[in-house]
């Protein structure tokens, strides 16, 4: 599949971004394989193997689960199916692994909900995977919408019947230990409706749930008694709900030490503080649609799935017919767009995402609304992971492009002699597409030759240090 190389809209980010992140301006993606699936047979989420054997999970909803060998990335080969009549012919649509365990969240969560539960199947050999057993929550309609693993419990949201732990410590007999539903009382609104209050997204640290609510919110759950747990914190954003109530859907959420990445759908992704999960605040908000100003049919993105590139201080995220998003949170006060995958204008649109060193793993949703997609599939990306050494911008450095935009040449002068640089010019999907080799002394001129119409980004580097980057523009 042909993907649209950039936007109108990455333009826009770009323009506002005050200085291009070091680590995004060289991402690089590159599209290995597309593996095809249908309409009828979802693919909703994946994930790689996470002891580090080539293979690859993929949460395929009434295809059940599929298990490919990745050992070639470029040509992924199937080698293993578990059909969802081994779980009471429920939908898989979220996984996470613990050791040798996945743990797979059942029930269709879409037009035709079915009840929740979740599987456990043994991947110590990924070719041969085998279900060790299924829990269904009793009463439940509205099916699974994530599961995460602690130690000898699960715990699983499980959408409108809330959080389910779950006691694990014989893989081959799961026991119900306790179930907590949310108040929908929070966010204060008139009339909340309950068909939007559910339990979706979820991380688990040290028994302590951070759960997203969907239309309620962040809820933090302390779970260290199994059996009684309770809420000690929640957070809305109050110009979501206050003085309009105003559609929420806090999706999926990342930690990093004491801040929470949360992807919030057309709102974008909210950074929070929780060095105290009894006074939740907000440090900084992605919010490039303006929300809640801007509409949840017609926005541009739906932020759904998210994962966190810690040591690059990179946030991607699954971003409905916007296909995927990079975020800078270098600095977590002011999350910046600093590069994407895909485009607003092709007819499909992502749910899922899964990352693994350098890959990148899409799912593709057929959907119609709040965006229009006509394809399922996973993608498989790979990209320039942050660069050994290249760290640090040396100081009292500073450069200046004239003109910029450009239609023939620039010149590119620097308040530093360079010796024996390099010059390296990316296209906004981080492909590099021009180099300037043994670049020295003070003035350089770039070129337009090889380069089309559109916006780049430069970076020089030098002894493999990255003393600068810079947006450059050549003129159509």
């Amino acid at each position: 599949m042909k993907k649209i190389t950039y936007s109108f809209l990455f333009f826009l980010f770009c323009i506002t971004t005050k200085n291009i992140a070091q680590t995004c301006s060289s991402l690089n993606f590159q599209l290995q394989a597309n593996i095809p699936s249908t309409c009828n047979n979802m693919v909703m989420t994946m994930m790689h193997d996470q002891n580090n054997q080539p293979y690859l999970y993929v949460a395929n909803k009434e295809a059940g689960l599929k298990v490919y060998n990745i050992s070639t990335i470029a040509s992924p080969t199937l080698v293993a199916t578990i059909p969802t009549t081994q779980f009471d012919t429920l939908d898989v649509m979220n996984l996470s692994q613990q050791g040798n365990y996945l743990y797979l969240a059942l029930g269709n969560t879409f037009t035709n909900p079915q009840k929740g539960g979740m599987a456990i199947i043994d991947v110590s050999t990924p070719g041969t995977p085998s279900v060790t057993d299924y829990y269904v929550v009793p009463g439940s309609t509205t099916g699974g919408g994530i599961v995460k693993a602690e130690g000898n419990y699960a715990y699983l949201g499980a959408m409108q019947s809330g959080l389910v732990i779950l006691d694990i410590s014989n893989k081959s007999n799961i026991q119900f230990v306790s179930q907590f539903i949310p108040s929908i009382n929070f966010p204060p609104v008139a009339s909340p409706n309950p068909n939007l209050y559910n339990a979706r997204g979820m991380e688990v640290k040290n028994s302590i749930v951070y759960l997203c609510y969907d239309a309620g919110g962040i809820r933090i759950i302390n779970c260290v008694n199994k059996n009684a747990p309770v809420e000690t914190g929640r957070w809305c954003n109050p110009v979501m709900y206050s003085p309009m109530n105003h559609a929420k859907a806090y999706n999926n959420i990342v930690l990093d030490d004491s801040l929470a990445y949360v992807a919030v759908d057309y709102a974008g992704m909210e950074v929070l503080d929780l060095s105290d999960t009894s006074a939740i605040s907000m440090t900084g908000w992605w919010n490039p649609y303006n929300a809640p100003n801007n509409n949840w049919f017609t926005s541009p993105s739906h932020t759904n799935e998210i994962v966190l590139e810690k040591d690059c201080n990179r946030v991607f995220m699954s971003t409905g017919k916007s296909d995927m998003m990079v975020v800078d949170v270098s600095d977590p006060t002011q999350p910046d767009s600093c590069n994407m995958y895909g485009g607003t204008a092709n007819n499909i649109g992502t749910w899922g995402i899964g990352l693994w060193q350098n890959q990148i793993y899409l799912s593709y949703i057929c959907a119609v609304i709040p965006f229009s997609s006509s394809l399922t599939q996973t993608t498989i990306l790979t990209f320039n992971s942050c660069p050994v050494g290249i760290n640090e911008q040396i100081e009292n450095n500073s450069i200046s492009i004239y003109p910029n935009p450009f239609a023939d040449q620039a010149v590119l002068s620097s308040s530093k002699a360079f010796k024996n640089a390099s010059i390296r010019i990316h296209n906004v999907l981080g492909q590099c597409v021009k180099t300037i080799e043994q670049v020295n002394g003070n003035v350089v001129i770039i070129k337009e030759e090889g380069l089309e119409g559109g916006i780049y980004f430069l970076e020089i580097v030098e002894n493999n240090i990255l003393l600068e980057t810079a947006k450059i523009i050549v003129a159509e």
